[in-house]
């Protein structure tokens, strides 16, 4: 715990130096919260620091929840302190929703906050994008602490790819990946025509599957620059492949990008749906007019295109970044969208959401089921990546299932409680679980979450939290056998 505050005052200070260089007035209230989320960290360790520094699995899962927590409790404090935020709340679901890369905002006018307090919003979404924990395990040896029990919690997915044995060196290589795809991803914007402050956030926002926008209208504000747009979906989609891939990608090993099963069926799924939307965008003549202010035929059939692409990948891999109202465009591609909230990108990405690798098991079982039905007595196993999958896993995977659409039936079921539609319950109930960001009805791509309830904040986060640690996590420390002792 300590030193994830540590991490946390750290990139605090960071924005302390924005602030600085941009001169925006915060600079001593960035300053304090760095030095208490530090004097804090410190003072844990301190206090700990003869104690028995080897994890359990069961304590694997209560420090990954608790210190996710912890760090969104410390994570407030730049908030609270320059007055963006007078309730807490509004702070702790702003926060809750950087760290899960949710991209949900409860900001009035984006515009008018401190740059050095935007810097550290776009920060908690670079932060959460990897993982608290993954980040924290490269320096977790140092203490004498294993790094395997927070690893398993913190990506419970069925994908067991593995870059290295050594854990630390696994966590130190995605990172490594992760910090080129940003500072890759600023240049481009960069060089596109963004300033370099909304080029570092945006690319941070990206990069994580984040969706915290420097603007008010979010990417959208550079509907005239198609370039940008481009750039920023490119990737979004990288981030939403395995990191695993990416990584050997570089060095050498594309055929194994290309082999692997889930990333065939993740790039199919958002050619086809984005196909779509592009064609009911390009038929609806009037929508198209309305839409995309283009005097040529081209333009706007390019505009569809690229909006098409830019909303389906944005909602697949759960950046939840905007260019248009989708929810708008037609009940078809509105229904459509709902329901591409509940994919999510690959296992072992930045992405939210039930994860593609699941989907695609669970329909190869469903299929299968058609041919064990014809021919009983036959052994046909489940294959992927021309390997068997065990049936154990095959059970996990509906579990997660299961319980995933339950959490969301009682998510909508909340919210419904607390006042919201039933349009907009089951919107914020799926953007919150899967960590998309812009939900439906009330709380669509074009509106903030600012006029929700102080009640329903609270639900949100919590359902932040429970999707972007996979259910298991957390939910397993609500059970009576958990605190048992063996």
């Amino acid at each position: 715990m300590g030193v994830l505050l540590l991490f946390n005052g750290g990139f605090m200070l960071l924005s302390t130096l924005v602030s600085i260089l941009t001169k925006d007035g915060v600079t001593v209230e960035l300053s304090l919260a760095a030095l208490l989320t530090l004097m804090v960290g410190i003072i844990l360790m301190l206090i700990t620091r003869n104690h028995t520094k080897q994890l359990s699995k069961r304590e694997g899962y209560l420090v990954v929840t608790i210190g996710w927590i912890l760090m969104t409790f410390s994570g407030m404090l730049p908030y609270l302190l320059t007055d963006v935020f007078s309730d807490v709340s509004g702070a702790f679901f702003e926060t809750m929703s950087g760290y899960t890369t949710t991209g949900s905002s409860a900001l009035a006018d984006i515009e008018v906050v401190p740059k050095g307090v935007l810097f550290w919003r776009s920060t908690t979404h670079w932060i959460g994008g990897m993982g608290i924990i993954v980040l924290a395990i490269a320096i977790l040896p140092l203490l004498g602490i294993g790094g395997m029990q927070l690893f398993t919690a913190e990506a419970p997915g069925p994908s067991s790819d593995k870059l290295h044995p050594r854990i630390t060196d696994t966590a130190k290589r995605l990172w490594f990946i992760y910090v080129g795809f940003t500072v890759l991803e600023t240049l481009m914007l960069w060089a596109a025509g963004m300033s370099l402050f909304d080029a570092i956030n945006h690319a941070m926002s990206s990069v994580s599957t984040g969706g915290f926008s420097t603007k008010n209208t979010s990417v959208s504000f550079w509907n005239d620059q198609p370039l940008i747009q481009y750039i920023i979906l490119v990737f979004m989609f990288l981030a939403g492949v395995n990191f695993v891939l990416s990584y050997f990608a570089f060095t050498g090993q594309i055929k194994r990008l290309f082999r692997d099963e889930e990333f065939r069926f993740y790039s199919r799924m958002i050619l086809i749906c984005s196909t779509v939307v592009a064609l009911v965008l390009i038929v609806n003549v009037d929508m198209l007019n309305s839409t995309f202010n283009h005097p040529q035929v081209f333009g706007k059939i390019e505009s569809s295109i690229r909006h098409a692409l830019f909303q389906v990948i944005a909602v697949v891999t759960t950046t939840g970044f905007v260019t248009a109202d989708f929810t708008a465009w037609t009940p078809f591609l509105t229904l459509l969208f709902f329901g591409l909230m509940f994919m999510g990108g690959s296992a072992g990405s930045t992405s939210g959401g039930v994860k593609v690798v699941r989907h695609y098991l669970m329909i190869k079982s469903g299929l299968l089921e058609f041919n064990r039905a014809l021919h009983p007595n036959a052994v046909l196993p489940i294959r992927y990546n021309k390997g068997i999958v065990q049936e154990n896993v095959i059970h996990t995977i509906y579990g997660f299932f299961i319980l995933y659409m339950i959490s969301f039936i009682i998510g909508a079921l909340g919210f419904s409680f607390l006042g919201l539609d039933f349009v907009t319950s089951i919107g914020v109930a799926a953007s919150s679980l899967g960590n998309v960001g812009p939900a439906l009805g009330d709380f669509g791509p074009a509106f903030s979450f600012y006029e929700m309830s102080m009640g329903s904040k609270w639900w949100a986060s919590f359902l932040m939290l429970l999707g972007r640690l996979e259910l298991f996590t957390v939910l397993i420390l609500f059970t009576p056998f958990f605190w048992k002792k063996i």
